[in-house]
Parts: structure tokens; sequence; C-alpha cells
């Protein structure tokens, strides 16, 4: 199911109307009309928005089943990078400044993480 679809669902499951999703985001009605009509991509921050609009995890804007993907139920026990403590901080420090950050250094840090990512 494409993203667009799978949002119209959703909001129409809730018994939302787009006025009501975009009271509670601050997005404009004409943006999600455009979203779900499959003529805009949304950010991962707009994604984030819609879904708590919506009352659901992140993940049921991309997957259809009723059940989460056992890779997400395996990883919810697991103490990873970030989850907590001195890491948590960390990986909220990290999550604003580059919340802040302009899409031309964007576009050099993800190529110089590409360029870490592949040495051996």
């Amino acid at each position: 199911m494409v993203l667009a679809d799978r949002l119209r669902a959703i909001r129409a499951q809730k018994r939302l109307s787009q006025g009501d999703i975009a009271k509670s985001t601050g997005l404009l009605r004409c943006y999600l009309s455009r979203v779900e009509n499959g003529h805009t991509v949304p950010s991962i921050e707009t994604l984030e928005k819609l879904a708590l609009a919506l009352s659901i995890p992140m993940y049921q804007l991309f997957y259809d089943g009723d059940e989460p993907p056992s890779e997400l139920v395996k990883g919810t026990n697991e103490r990873g990078w970030g989850n907590s403590g001195k890491d948590a901080g960390t990986l909220g420090r990290f999550r604003r400044l580059l919340s802040r950050t302009s899409p031309r250094d964007m576009h050099i840090l993800m190529t110089l993480a590409s360029k870490m990512a592949r040495r051996k």
C-alpha cells in the first residue's frame, strides 16, 4: 500500500477529517490533501507529527499487518545505544543539532558518514 493511501485509510478509519489533523499537527489542510493524493512526499518530521495526530506508532504508516514486524518486537527488550542514560542525552543533542542543520551541511554530513561506513 502506498503511503498516501495508508494515511487516508487510517484517517478515515479513525473518523478524522483533514481539518482535524491540520489542527493537531499545525500543518495546512491543503498540504495534507497533497500528501494524501500522492503529490507531495512528507519529511520524517512531518510523518512523526501525522503518526502522533493519528495516535499510532510511526511504523504503522508503512506496515499493513496487525502485529508489529518481528524486528521491532525483537528490539524492544534489548538495550541499544541511545535508549537510556548518557547515550540518550547524546542522541537527544544530536537530534536537536541536526534539526537546525542547513540542507547543504546535512548533505556534507551524510556524505562523510557514508564514506566512514564503507571503511573496513
